[in-house]
């Protein structure tokens, strides 16, 4: 489908179409998203373009300046949704293979499917609490893609943000509120009824 001819077996196109596919329009979002660089993103929306699963369009800013937007087309949402499905198939194989245990089909499944796994992570089509027990399991280290798409799936987690939340800072002591002076206020114990 690509120019080069290498479209299909393409990853990183996969992804700038699933985050477009997301509503992310503008290449530095995308950009930002994917963790591809911006030159990157921008080869690869103009290959897009090319076979027709994306559009680019130009649209004046609030200060003249030129705001550069991209939509995917239906063909483009087709292309992703198959890719997506055959994805998933493979991500619901692998979990099969990693809960049976069988450590040499699942290394060689891993090999054949190594250069999907960034895809396969960036759009939860696997978990990265998965993914990382397997590697861990095989013994295995995460290459630079996988570890990206793993560390962004963390920050993006729900309740990474009060990660620490719940941890003792010392200003207090959490278990004893009996020492406590509330102002004779009543705190609602079952005695109170």
């Amino acid at each position: 489908m690509s120019s080069g001819g290498s479209f299909g077996q393409s990853p990183n196109h996969f992804m700038v179409l699933d985050a477009i596919s997301r509503g992310v329009k503008k290449i530095n979002d995308i950009s930002r998203i994917t963790k591809l660089s911006k030159d990157e993103v921008e080869l690869i929306v103009n290959d897009l373009k090319t076979q027709r699963l994306v559009e680019i369009k130009e649209k004046k800013g609030f200060f003249g300046n030129k705001k550069t937007e991209v939509f995917l087309t239906d063909i483009g949402l087709k292309v992703l949704e198959s890719k997506k499905q055959e994805l998933s198939n493979k991500s619901k194989y692998l979990q099969q293979l990693y809960e049976t245990g069988n450590k040499r089909q699942l290394q060689t499944f891993m090999d054949d499917n190594r250069m999907w796994m960034p895809m396969m992570l960036f759009s939860g089509l696997i978990n990265m609490v998965m993914f990382t027990s397997m590697m861990s399991f095989m013994g295995m280290a995460m290459n630079p893609a996988e570890s990206t798409q793993v560390e962004s799936q963390a920050a993006d987690s729900p309740g990474a943000e009060d990660a620490g939340a719940g941890t003792d800072s010392g200003d207090y002591d959490s278990g004893s509120y009996s020492d406590a002076d509330f102002g004779g206020m009543d705190l609602g114990g079952f005695d109170s009824f």
